[in-house]
């Protein structure tokens, strides 16, 4: 009867480090696979910044020639050839249109930059967007005495681009299309999702 009881506290015990060993093992694959899946598990981390796509880039690069002032002119040019008995004279009056723009297809590659939320965009120079300006089909003959060819013609019609040209590209009208630009440059990112942004023009050539 004792031997049989010596028995059952031996299987008691037994099963109870059993059970303490089983418990042990749990803990540490536990730890295990957790220390596993801290290692592969990828994570996820949410960026509430976001720039603009090549896609959105490439649809500004598109707009091509954007014109933001538009200058109407016109001049009086006059010559006059000295005769023995009499002068020539020829007056004309020249109309012509100055559009002042930029043109997005000539802005640089990384002419777009992210600064934390802000779009920094850098653009052309405002430039004359149509050297053809002069209106030729306006064009009129004030006054004319004698005979005039077609180069003394020519010759009053660059006379009056000239004109033109020193008259409305001023540094106020300039100024005045880099303002137009940069409102409507950034109504365009605002559209685009783009709530602050910094513009800037490349500098003028001579």
């Amino acid at each position: 009867m004792k031997r049989k009881n010596n028995r059952t506290t031996r299987i008691r015990q037994w099963v109870s480090l059993s059970r303490i060993v089983a418990i042990i093992l749990a803990i540490i694959a536990f730890f295990v696979v957790k220390n596993w899946l801290d290692n592969t598990t990828a994570k996820v981390e949410v960026d509430d910044q976001i720039g603009l796509t090549p896609t959105q880039i490439e649809s500004i690069r598109q707009i091509g020639q954007w014109e933001f002032l538009s200058i109407a002119d016109e001049e009086l040019i006059d010559t006059v050839r000295r005769g023995f008995f009499s002068d020539d004279q020829l007056i004309r009056i020249y109309y012509g249109t100055l559009r002042l723009g930029i043109d997005l297809q000539q802005m640089k590659e990384n002419a777009i930059s992210q600064e934390g939320d802000s779009i920094n965009i850098l653009l052309p120079p405002i430039k004359l967007l149509d050297q053809d300006f002069i209106d030729e089909a306006r064009t009129q003959s004030f006054y004319e005495s004698g005979k005039w060819s077609d180069t003394d013609r020519h010759d009053l019609y660059l006379r009056a681009e000239r004109q033109m040209r020193k008259r409305c590209l001023t540094t106020e009208n300039l100024r005045s299309a880099e303002e137009n630009a940069s409102r409507q440059m950034a109504q365009l990112l605002k559209s685009m999702g783009f709530h602050h942004t910094v513009v800037r023009f490349e500098e003028r050539k001579p």
